[in-house]
């Protein structure tokens, strides 16, 4: 698999639509952080990655510090890291009723809400991805807060829009198994807007993401992903993508800012850190999972990255779904 397929693989995404609309301008409808969502959406979630697709008409979608974009039928916006923010008419501001709101949400009712001022229309759909947000460090990490693409650039985008669109009438009408389907078209679309934002990032870009586009980087993550626990050297890697071990250290700097080592140690942690406080397994087992022989020296590692020693990150995060800054380990640029 290539490294974003790899990475995806290995977490368990869930993903639903919430909510239906078509409202008349002027009309705003303000989304709180993700994790104030949670408690409705996706109870026990770490993390909630909100969506929402423009079917008809235009809107704008504002971040708090005033950043905009403008949204066309056709475009998702993505908020990676849970934003707080607002959608809006192009002009003018009639919020929704909040309750009104919450109780179609609350109710799972994806029948369109219809609510503003009387004028031109917007017609979208809300969405969400529930994922654990170490396992998701390496994607989430090179994204903006706030991203969009258009689906209806192609017969696949056109297609996945068709059948969401689809299922939401199904699900209105309480047709067995409509709800399961949803689910999956909804994590497919998610996938492939992140797809498309990558083969649209600049040349120059760099990070994580954009070193997945690149032959050399794309291979080497996805071998060290897939196989977490080899002990891999810098001269099997390279040997492995067909390159020089210097070409290879030189790509990981170019795009990850660090050798390919050093990457490889720091996933291997976070996969630990994610092992600690979501299985009992003991630390030994965690230890060896991740590729450590020695859980002596697994424990000075995780400790001299996350700051203190796996037993205690246990017991002091297992009943949370946040990390201190200290362990949130960015694997991008």
């Amino acid at each position: 698999m290539d490294a974003f397929s790899e990475v995806l693989s290995g977490v368990k995404l869930k993903g639903a639509l919430f909510f239906s609309a078509e409202f008349s301008a002027p009309w705003a409808l303000a989304t709180p952080p993700s994790k104030a969502l949670a408690s409705a959406l996706a109870p026990g979630a770490p993390h909630l990655v909100v969506y929402h697709l423009v079917v008809d008409g235009v809107a704008r979608a504002t971040l708090p510090d005033g950043h905009t974009l403008t949204l066309e039928p056709g475009d998702i916006v993505v908020f990676p890291h849970g934003d707080a923010h607002e959608l809006s008419s192009a002009s003018g501001a009639q919020h929704v009723d909040r309750a009104s709101l919450m109780k179609k949400i609350v109710s799972r009712d994806l029948t369109p809400m219809r609510s503003g001022g009387g004028g031109d229309s917007t017609r979208f759909v809300c969405g969400y991805m529930a994922c654990d947000p170490l396992l998701c460090a390496p994607i989430l990490g090179g994204l903006p807060s706030m991203l969009k693409v258009n689906v209806r650039t192609d017969r696949a985008g056109h297609w996945l829009e068709g059948s969401l669109l689809h299922l939401v009438d199904e699900a209105t009408s309480n047709r067995a198994g409509s709800e399961a389907m949803l689910a999956k078209v909804s994590e497919a679309l998610f996938v492939d807007t992140l797809r498309r934002y990558v083969a649209a990032l600049p040349e120059h870009q760099t990070g994580w993401l954009a070193g997945a586009r690149d032959p050399v980087v794309n291979k080497s993550l996805a071998m060290l992903h897939s196989r977490v626990d080899h002990p891999w050297t810098i001269a099997e890697l390279a040997e492995g993508v067909g390159v020089s071990r210097t070409a290879l250290v030189d790509r990981f700097a170019k795009y990850l800012s660090e050798p390919p080592m050093a990457y490889l140690t720091r996933w291997r942690l976070q996969l630990a850190a994610q092992a600690l406080t979501t299985t009992p397994r003991g630390v030994a087992d965690i230890a060896a999972e991740v590729g450590y022989e020695s859980e002596a020296a697994f424990n000075r590692a995780f400790k001299r990255l996350l700051g203190t020693p796996p037993a205690r990150y246990r017991r002091e995060h297992r009943s949370t779904d946040t990390l201190p800054a200290k362990a949130k380990v960015q694997l991008s640029g």
